[in-house]
């Protein structure tokens, strides 16, 4: 049997099975694009009969594209990112991809662990950003598995891949499985797991970059009104390190513990954390911390179209970034360049350089143990 036809056999199976296949996503695979050596690229495509629509590609495990209806049903694609799979293997700009194994900064590329000090690329200002030179991104992962409907009417698609010990400098052999699900209730849910041959540090997220108005509707993703279940973020220097304490969010531009419209509090320049990050680009606290359960983090909202979008996670934290470095350079969706503003990425992790402050939730994996993480996209259309 072939991934191909694997979504009607599960259609039938359920048929017979007396489950409403006309109520539970799909899902359908199709080929991308080719590597320059000739290596398939795999898509994905996650569908739901409420008009909700993502694609996934094996190329970085990214989420590339993401459609949802407005107040008058009409879908519209609400992620930037690439037409091709050349945009995704040339660009740096980590559009809906799985970043790893450490998501955000570690300062100067060092870290230790059980006295040994190991150097990663420093690939940002001086820091290891995103996994390095050669992180999850730039990989081509295993589809491993599709899947339609069910019981629950869930469709999804798990990307597998297996880092050797040593690879950007990591210790340790790791096994990584990302799962992207899609139900009828519009959520879409990401779910990693990690285990590893050696201890070593780990930090998965997702670096989705949304605009609810519409890609292409020339309308500013900061034009949303969004909510922040946090009380506290990370301050940091100029090359965007925490400096290790928790600042309060009352009374500065990163307070979105009420609605508030996102344009309004970051053009606030008499903020230096604001003019540090040419925007926000800083973790927020979560209220909760680490939990089993998914819990909500996000509620964005685009008052003219009526789409809106909660993200509930077990992470800590939650890197709020507003676009600042798309400078128009790179050619998005259509042929249209990407600017800044024109998205607003909520990355759910564990803090930036979390190996090298130990006051932050550890983000150690030992042998024998295995690392979870759960983030939920739940699309919604307001009145």
């Amino acid at each position: 049997m072939t991934l191909r036809n694997s979504s009607a056999l599960a259609a039938l199976v359920l048929t017979l099975m007396g489950v409403n296949t006309a109520q539970a996503a799909t899902a359908t695979s199709e080929t991308f694009g080719k590597l320059s050596d000739g290596t398939e690229v795999k898509a994905v495509v996650l569908k739901n009969a409420k008009g909700v629509s993502a694609k996934v590609i094996t190329y970085g495990a990214t989420l590339q594209s993401l459609w949802a209806p407005d107040r008058q049903g009409k879908a519209a694609e609400i992620t930037i990112g690439y037409d091709d799979l050349k945009g995704y293997v040339e660009t740096p700009q980590y559009l809906g991809v799985t970043v790893g194994r450490f998501a955000n900064r570690i300062a100067k590329g060092k870290f230790t662990l059980d006295g040994k000090t190991y150097t990663l690329a420093t690939n940002n200002n001086g820091n290891h950003l995103h996994g390095g030179l050669k992180g999850f991104d730039k990989v081509n992962w295993t589809l491993a598995a599709v899947k339609s409907g069910g019981k629950t009417g869930e469709a999804s698609a798990t990307f597998t891949y297996t880092s050797p010990d040593g690879e950007e400098g990591y210790p340790g052999t790791m096994k990584i499985e990302v799962t992207y699900s899609l139900t009828e209730n519009n959520d879409l849910t990401i779910r990693y797991k990690a285990t590893t041959d050696k201890p070593t540090i780990v930090n998965l997220t997702n670096h989705a970059l949304f605009n609810l108005a519409g890609v292409g509707s020339g309308r500013s993703a900061l034009e949303a009104s969004l909510q922040l279940e946090s009380d506290g973020y990370l301050p940091t220097n100029e090359t965007a390190i925490p400096y290790g304490n928790i600042a309060p969010v009352k009374g500065t531009p990163f307070d979105f513990t009420k609605p508030a419209v996102i344009n309004e509090r970051v053009r606030d320049a008499r903020d230096p954390q604001i003019l540090i990050g040419l925007g926000i680009d800083h973790n927020y606290v979560l209220r909760g911390g680490v939990t089993k359960t998914p819990k909500q983090a996000v509620t964005l909202i685009d008052a003219k179209s009526g789409r809106g979008l909660k993200i509930l996670t077990t992470e800590p934290g939650i890197q709020m970034y507003t676009g600042n470095f798309l400078d128009g350079k790179v050619p998005g969706r259509n042929g249209q360049v990407t600017r800044m503003g024109d998205a607003v990425a909520f990355e759910a992790q564990h803090f930036p350089d979390s190996p090298n402050q130990p006051q932050f939730p550890t983000t150690r994996l030992n042998p024998g143990e295995t690392y979870t993480q759960t983030t939920v996209h739940h699309l919604f259309v307001a009145k």
